[in-house]
């Protein structure tokens, strides 16, 4: 008779995050429209590609190194802290930490 479920299964899910950032330049590399991305003070090249209407100084979120969607500066501004905030909790910190 064959168990169902006879695989070990994780001890933790992984999930992946869409962040918010702020466009701070737009350029085109190897015909592909790029920018450069702040979120919260980290800079990083990100694909434009998929939101043709994208200006500097509009935030976008982007996952996985693609802008995917253009957010409010006060939604993005939000989650960035939050996201801060969950940095600084003491869920985040070590045991040796405590």
């Amino acid at each position: 008779m064959l168990k169902r479920n006879t695989l070990p299964q994780p001890r933790y899910r992984v999930m992946c995050l869409a962040v918010p950032g702020k466009v701070e330049s737009i350029f085109e590399a190897d015909e592909m429209t790029m920018g450069t991305v702040n979120f919260g003070g980290v800079v990083k090249e990100v694909c434009l590609a998929l939101l043709p209407e994208i200006q500097v100084g509009d935030y976008a979120v982007v996952h996985a190194g693609f802008a995917i969607s253009r957010v409010d500066e006060t939604s993005a501004e939000e989650t960035l802290r939050t996201f801060q905030a969950l940095q600084q909790s003491p869920l985040q910190q070590s045991p040796d930490q405590h």
